[in-house]
């Protein structure tokens, strides 16, 4: 663990990444307690602009409601849709991925061509149906979002699980007499799991942008402040109001840079750790 640590923070683009985080996390932690009411009430008058009122560095929007914290309170929406789509992305990705690589014949051929149904909808679209038959609220888009996630980690977890399944260990623990789940579970998922991890990066960035999108399409939670509403709201008055539409969009480019940057160190580290393995 310390070597995947100091291989890691070698990393440049881990670094960086690491930095972007820790920021957008610290503004998420600190949103409730800097900006405590509700970040829909209205605090000033419409569309004053940035830093004209030291009360309201970031001015407000059309109905007056503080931007800066908006994009605070933004932030913990992304972050938290992000983090919970890749969390149910790669849970189910990965029993799906281990059961059937481990099992093989019929359940295999059953399970990869379930994941075949789920891939040919791009994850947008299939959000997009998901949300608007069931209706908006952030659970939902979590498990919307994650509904189109799980099947690169089920195809990776499979690909991993088909390799480890003929090892020496697998077989001993046959022999010994445990359990074809207590093996494929506590033996040979564990094994399988690290490439799978590397994916969160790529799901997390792409569940940000997803629910951005569905909230600037009006598919968003309406009872939470969301960087992609903030980028609908500003589309009416882009041209007189241009910062209510960049703020957010520049707070959406930092977290999936940051993202991906992380996700770049963290692949790098798990690749020199099983290069020593």
């Amino acid at each position: 663990m310390k070597r995947f640590v100091l291989r890691f923070l070698r990393s440049p683009e881990g670094v960086a990444g690491l930095i972007l985080l820790s920021c957008l996390v610290a503004m998420a932690l600190l949103a409730p307690v800097l900006f405590p009411r509700d970040p829909l009430a209205i605090v000033g008058r419409p569309l004053t602009a940035p830093f004209t009122d030291a009360s309201l560095p970031l001015g407000t929007d059309r109905l007056g409601r503080d931007v800066l914290a908006g994009l605070m309170h933004g932030a913990r929406a992304s972050l938290l849709v992000g983090i919970f789509a890749a969390l149910v992305a790669i849970l189910v990705g990965a029993v799906v991925g281990t059961v059937a690589g481990f099992a093989g014949g019929l359940i295999d051929e059953a399970l990869m061509r379930v994941v075949d149904a789920f891939q040919i909808v791009p994850g947008f679209l299939l959000a997009l149906a998901f949300v608007s038959v069931t209706g908006p609220s952030l659970p939902v888009i979590v498990f919307a979002i994650a509904l189109g996630a799980w099947t690169g980690p089920a195809r990776l977890a499979r690909a991993e699980v088909l390799s480890i399944r003929e090892r020496d260990y697998v077989a001993a623990a046959r022999v010994i007499g445990m359990h074809p789940a207590e093996i494929a579970f506590k033996e040979v998922l564990p094994n399988a799991l690290p490439p799978v991890l590397a994916l969160v990066s790529v799901i997390v960035a792409s569940a940000v942008l997803i629910e951005a999108a569905l909230s600037f399409l009006n598919l968003g939670d309406p009872n939470i402040v969301t960087w992609g509403s903030m980028i609908a709201e500003g589309r009416n008055v882009l041209r007189t109001a241009p910062y209510l539409s960049i703020v957010p969009g520049f707070g959406l480019v930092l977290t999936v840079l940051g993202v991906y940057l992380f996700g770049e160190g963290l692949v790098e580290g798990m690749a020199h750790r099983r290069r020593r393995q």
